[in-house]
């Protein structure tokens, strides 16, 4: 059985369309045995109408967290949106010229301004009217070029994203620059779950032939899902997953992988 010790895709009251507190998932997080979690809200055009760093600011502040709490390990995440076919994060071209006091600050992007106190990133599709009548070729180059960006650890729900793409050609991208493909629980307890699992299961299936690192994402949105890994627990188990390829095996392993990922 593939151990998964640590939940690095959750979310928190900020996402707006989640409903617990850091706390809080924090408390279900040690109740579940989890050694590590990554609380990783939204940032993206779907939180507000207005992309100004006042709206983003709890991004800013994250260093204020404890790095334990409850005998977990807490990492500062988000989940970013990817928002175009160069693979661009969301607000890379929003510029920010002052602080959230107002103070005048060196001429910046929102995407470095929230990057900044952020372990890392996952990146991920919400949003896609702008990948519609893309090409294989076009939507592959998207997810390796976002794979590029220093801060992205993480591939995001790509079993669900509803955009095709070269899945071996991504895994391989992904193995190169040692970052991760996500296998998201959140997407085998949708509707469309039995048709999103055979999905997400080739592409954990390619993973392990070509030697990916993988991590496990809950995508809690309320806290008692937090470490809930059921599904994706079957699923590796039934494809005889190596373990040594689960980043989320232990706290040290995910974030030993981070720090080679993103040094």
């Amino acid at each position: 059985m593939v151990r998964i010790a640590c939940d690095v895709h959750t979310h928190t009251l900020f996402s707006r369309h989640a409903y617990s507190t850091v706390q809080e998932d924090v408390i279900v997080a040690s109740e579940r045995g989890m050694e590590l979690l990554g609380v990783t809200d939204h940032y993206s055009c779907m939180l507000f109408n207005e992309y100004t760093i006042e709206n983003f600011a709890y991004f800013v502040n994250l260093h204020d967290w404890p790095r334990e709490w409850h005998g977990v390990r807490l990492l500062h995440g988000c989940e970013a949106d990817i928002v175009d076919l160069e693979g661009h994060i969301f607000g890379y071209d929003i510029v920010v010229d002052h602080g959230i006091n107002g103070d005048v600050i060196r001429r910046s992007t929102l995407r470095d301004q929230v990057f900044r106190d952020c372990d890392y990133a996952i990146a991920s599709i919400h949003g896609r009217d702008w990948a519609k009548g893309a090409s294989i070729a076009s939507t592959t180059q998207m997810y390796v070029n976002a794979l590029q960006d220093p801060k992205v650890l993480i591939l995001g729900h790509l079993g669900r994203a509803g955009v095709p793409f070269d899945v071996d050609a991504v895994v391989t991208a992904a193995r190169d620059l040692g970052k991760m493909i996500e296998i998201n629980e959140a997407s085998l307890h949708r509707r469309d779950a039995s048709e999103l699992e055979v999905t997400c299961q080739g592409i954990a299936e390619r993973c392990a032939e070509l030697g990916t690192m993988i991590s496990f994402g809950s995508d809690a949105h309320t806290c008692w899902k937090v470490g809930a890994s059921e599904r994706v627990s079957a699923m590796l188990d039934e494809i005889h997953f190596p373990e040594e390829l689960c980043a989320c095996r232990s706290a040290a392993a995910f974030e030993g992988a981070l720090h080679a990922a993103l040094a």
